[in-house]
């Protein structure tokens, strides 16, 4: 599933290859999984809208819709789920099997909600839409120590808690955990406020740095323009069980905690 970086990156390039057209015409597949909203309501909301902007929020992508009446107050709110994605393309080119919603452009164009899982999800809403939980990249350290201070959670556990922090997923929580020096399972609670700040700095760090790098491309992830990320080659611990841990060469652990594959250092991580 795509996480912050991915998400971002998805975001940022569609922004800049969509933001101000207009969508004359909306069609929408029989599968009602992929809809949150209604269809009808889907339609009616993005028929004669301009696409104001395209942001992140979370682990989604944001439209905000104006028309000429209204300034931009209602969103397009779009879930990539685990294979959705989002596809800029010309009326001629092959339409994709498990594509769910077609937006034909004024510019000519056809944006595409394509996902074969159907984990995605597509809504609309006239209010703005702030997410679950904190944004890590604008909380501060004071704030992002009393989200965890009384949690008996795993600290792994609790950072992949979308309602305490959103955005963070499994890759992301292993590369700030590795970098900050902290065992997954240790419980929220137990973190001295050192270690918090440690980890808040390693978080912030690793984010800005995979959204740099265009994300990670571990299974089918592109980017808007079809292309692949590079932080991958930048991991230090996710989907490196059994390799040498690149400080002290002890072979990364992988565990599960929160339900989730884990990756460590037994010897860095405390």
């Amino acid at each position: 599933m795509p996480e912050l970086p991915e998400v971002e990156t998805i975001a940022n390039g569609l922004h800049k290859r969509v933001a101000g057209d207009r969508i004359e015409s909306v069609w929408l597949g029989s599968k009602p999984e992929p809809l949150k909203s209604t269809a009808a309501e889907i339609s009616s909301t993005l028929q004669g809208s301009r696409l104001a902007r395209v942001r992140r929020v979370g682990k989604h992508i944001v439209f905000d819709l104006a028309s000429e009446d209204l300034p931009a107050t209602r969103q397009w709110i779009v879930h990539l789920g685990m294979t959705g994605r989002l596809l800029i393309s010309t009326p001629e080119d092959e339409l994709p099997k498990h594509t769910h919603l077609v937006a034909r452009l004024e510019s000519g164009r056809e944006l595409r909600f394509v996902d074969p899982r159907r984990f995605g999800r597509l809504e609309v809403r006239q209010n703005s839409f702030t997410g679950p939980g904190a944004e890590p990249l604008q909380i501060s350290a004071d704030d992002f120590a009393q989200l965890f201070h009384r949690s008996k959670a795993p600290i792994k556990g609790a950072l992949l808690n979308q309602k305490l922090l959103h955005g963070v997923g499994n890759i992301y929580a292993d590369e700030a955990l590795i970098r900050a020096g902290i065992r997954p399972r240790r419980r929220a609670h137990s973190l001295t406020r050192t270690e918090l700040n440690k980890l808040h700095a390693a978080l912030r760090k690793v984010l800005h740095a995979a959204i740099k790098a265009g994300g990670s491309s571990i299974s089918d992830y592109v980017d808007a323009n079809g292309d692949e990320g590079f932080f991958q080659i930048q991991h230090r611990a996710y989907g490196r069980g059994g390799k040498p841990c690149l400080t002290c060469k002890t072979p990364i652990k992988k565990i599960v905690v929160a339900g989730r594959g884990t990756h460590y250092c037994p010897r860095c991580q405390k």
